[in-house]
C-alpha cells in the first residue's frame, strides 16, 4: 500500500510539473508570436491601389486571429500558472502528495491543454498562413513571382509541421498507453502478492 501511495504521488507532481512547463511554452511563444503579428501589422506599408481588397481583407482576418488566439493561450497562462508555481516552487512539506493537491492542474487540466495546443498548435500554423499572406501583401505590388515563391515555400513547412505533429502526438498517446499499462501490470501484481497474505492472516 506504501508503495501505490508512492507511485501515485509520484503521477501527481509529474502531472503538475508537466502542466506547468506546458504553461510556460505557451507564454513564451504566444508572447513572441502576437508580438511579431502586431509589428508587422502596424509597420508595414499598404498600397490600397495595387493591392486587391480581398488580398486586405484576408490579411487582416489572419492578423486578428492569430493575435486573439496567442492572447488567449497567454491570458490561460498567465491565470493559472501563479498557483501552480506556488505549490511547485514552494517548501516542499512532509505531506507532499497534500501540497500537490492544492494545485489547480488536474481540475484546470482542460484549460491546460487548450493553451496548449491554441499556443503550439493552432497559433503557429496561424503565424505560418501569416508569413504567406504578408509576403503576398508586401511583394505583390512590385514582384507578384516573389509572392508565389514565398507561399511555394510555406506550404511545404506548414504540411511539414502538420505531419510531424501528428506524428508526435501518436507516439506520444502510445508512450502513455504503454506506461498506464505497466503501471496496471505493477498494481496486479502488487495484489497478487498481497492475496497470499491475507489468506494466510484468515
Amino acid at each position: 500500500m506504501i508503495s501505490q501511495s508512492h507511485s501515485s504521488t509520484a503521477l501527481s507532481w509529474r502531472r503538475l510539473y508537466l502542466s506547468r512547463a506546458k504553461l510556460k511554452a505557451s507564454s513564451r511563444t504566444s508572447a513572441l508570436l502576437s508580438g511579431f503579428a502586431m509589428v508587422a501589422m502596424v509597420e508595414i506599408s499598404i498600397d490600397s491601389g495595387k493591392i486587391p481588397e480581398p488580398l486586405l481583407i484576408v490579411f487582416a482576418m489572419c492578423t486578428t486571429l492569430l493575435v486573439v488566439v496567442h492572447l488567449v493561450a497567454l491570458m490561460i497562462s498567465t491565470c493559472i500558472l501563479p498557483n501552480i508555481e506556488a505549490v511547485s516552487c514552494g517548501p516542499q512539506s512532509p505531506n507532499s502528495d497534500l501540497s500537490c493537491l492544492e494545485s489547480p492542474h488536474d481540475e484546470l487540466r482542460h484549460c491546460v491543454e487548450m493553451a496548449w495546443i491554441c499556443s503550439t498548435g493552432l497559433g503557429i500554423i496561424l503565424f505560418l498562413s501569416e508569413i504567406a499572406i504578408l509576403c503576398w501583401v508586401k511583394f505583390y505590388p512590385v514582384s507578384k513571382p516573389s509572392a508565389i515563391a514565398a507561399t511555394v515555400i510555406v506550404v511545404p513547412a506548414g504540411i511539414l509541421f502538420i505531419a510531424f505533429s501528428l506524428i508526435f502526438y501518436k507516439k506520444l498517446m502510445a508512450h502513455k498507453y504503454q506506461r498506464h499499462s505497466e503501471d496496471l501490470r505493477e498494481l496486479d501484481d502488487l495484489a497478487r502478492e498481497l492475496h497470499p497474505q491475507t489468506d494466510h492472516i484468515i
